[in-house]
């Protein structure tokens, strides 16, 4: 590996860091579905990194098939620039579904009395909220969240795959330049195993200190707020932050 070519990678590996550091919505998304969800610390991870493959391979194949057919470098970043503002208002619009749902959950498991007439005479009230089964049974709706558990993964995955990594396409041009596909590769490699490391350890990190919040008192409306955590970071693309 040549100086120039050294230098690239570590271009790339800081560029992989820096960004997804700086980006709240490279992690921030699964943080909040994790908590949303109950998912295990397993499953963040494989999602995470599922969602950052696709985040990172849709670039490649866009630099690599401009690089192909000779596109230039302005053109390229206009594609990455389009694709930005579809993940923006695609992630929007899935946290504002997402967050309109976890409303209506939280409405459905609001707690509230029933007076209860025994055959001796005596009274007596008691709380209990939608989702819960004691000895006064009253399941008033059965919820089947299956379908949301399923989708929310996907959804999240195909976001990921529209939103761009606008600083890939730069390091790709100067090995592409030399007509150096091995340079290419390594460039490719150092930046993707950067950033999905980095997404990974930021929500493995964030996950474990959440846990140790005390967040049961916000229990009812974690969906809504997890939707809301997603709206705000389409926000923040939409606004360039």
């Amino acid at each position: 590996m040549n100086m120039e070519l050294g230098l690239l990678v570590l271009t790339a590996v800081s560029i992989g860091f820096v960004h997804t550091v700086l980006g709240p919505d490279h992690y921030l998304p699964f943080v909040a579905m994790s908590a949303a969800r109950n998912w295990t610390r397993r499953k963040t991870m494989l999602v995470t990194a599922f969602c950052g493959v696709g985040h990172v391979l849709g670039s490649i194949v866009i630099g690599f098939v401009g690089i192909a057919i000779g596109a230039s470098l302005h053109r390229l970043q206009w594609l990455e620039g389009l694709r930005g503002d579809l993940a923006a208002w695609a992630l929007i619009a899935f946290g504002l579904v997402y967050m309109a749902w976890g409303l209506k959950q939280a409405w459905r498991s609001r707690k509230h009395s029933h007076e209860h007439i025994h055959s001796d005479g005596t009274r007596h009230r008691h709380a209990h909220g939608h989702h819960t089964q004691d000895e006064h049974l009253h399941v008033h709706i059965q919820l089947d969240t299956d379908n949301v558990r399923s989708i929310t993964p996907w959804a999240l995955f195909v976001i990921f795959i529209l939103g761009p990594c606008e600083a890939l396409i730069p390091l790709l041009m100067y090995p592409a330049s030399q007509h150096s596909w091995w340079g290419l590769t390594v460039v490719v490699l150092a930046f993707a195993v950067a950033t999905i490391a980095t997404m990974m350890a930021i929500v493995y990190l964030a996950t474990r200190g959440l846990e140790k919040l005390p967040l049961a008192s916000a229990e009812r409306y974690v969906h809504a707020l997890a939707g809301a955590a997603l709206s705000l970071c389409g926000v923040g693309i939409v606004l360039g932050l």
